[in-house]
């Protein structure tokens, strides 16, 4: 799961590789999280999924909802982790009423894409999406295999 992050340094943590194929991304944003200790030490570990997390909106801030971070055996004794709780989005306040604008308009969502390092800090890649038909999905997954054969063909040429 740790690989090198192509767009931008830092080592990625999660992918949210069912984001790209249920959703068209029109725009990308970064955010940070507030996180708790034991919970950077998990992440440091790998031991994260997005796959099934959501982001919303309430009271003019954003949260990650559902991503579970499991908590590791040597976490402290006086606390007690919740490995599904709310997280908070640190985002730019601008950024947040754009995130805002666009979700109140029809069919746009808000989903994590990515999870990674950024200068020592967790950030949270998330985008501005629309969600795909069945037919869009077909049709994806056709140009896909398509660029792929065309790829083979120039290569052995």
């Amino acid at each position: 799961m740790s690989k090198d992050k192509s767009s931008g340094g830092g080592k990625t943590i999660a992918l949210n590789k069912k984001a790209r194929h249920n959703y068209s991304i029109d725009e990308r944003f970064e955010a940070g999280i507030a996180l708790e200790g034991w919970e950077v030490k998990s992440l440091r570990a790998g031991k994260v999924q997005i796959v099934e997390s959501y982001i919303l909106l309430k009271d003019s801030e954003a949260f990650l909802f559902g991503a579970f971070i499991t908590p590791l055996p040597t976490a402290s004794t006086h606390i007690t982790p919740d490995p599904q709780r709310s997280r908070k989005l640190l985002i730019h306040r601008v950024e947040l009423n754009r995130l805002i604008g666009a979700v109140e308009r029809k069919g746009f969502a808000l989903v994590p894409i990515a999870l990674y390092w950024k200068n020592g800090k967790v950030k949270l890649e998330l985008g501005i999406a629309r969600g795909k038909r069945t037919h869009d999905k077909r049709e994806t997954a056709k140009d896909r295999d398509w660029q792929r054969q065309k790829e083979r063909l120039l290569r052995h040429k």
